[in-house]
């Protein structure tokens, strides 16, 4: 994939409800094809202890990146 190939937006804003939840968009979760029941990883980046980015990434694409990165090192 080269840079070209990467596109980065803001597909939405949410809003966290008082029990700290938020809906995705139907639209958003249909075009990430996430699907009832399926897993997700939720990837935080820290900076001085706190929390400034969170990725959600399908789990089966997660380990495809880890095996990816890792084959690098082997």
């Amino acid at each position: 994939m080269s840079e070209r190939d990467l596109d980065c937006r803001i597909e939405a804003v949410v809003t966290v409800d008082s029990k700290g939840q938020f809906v995705l968009p139907k639209d958003l979760r249909e075009k990430a094809g996430f699907e009832p029941n399926g897993k997700i990883a939720l990837v935080s980046f820290e900076e001085k202890g706190k929390v400034y980015c969170v990725l959600l990434i399908k789990t089966e694409k997660l380990s495809e990146a880890v095996t990816k990165a890792l084959s690098l090192f082997l």
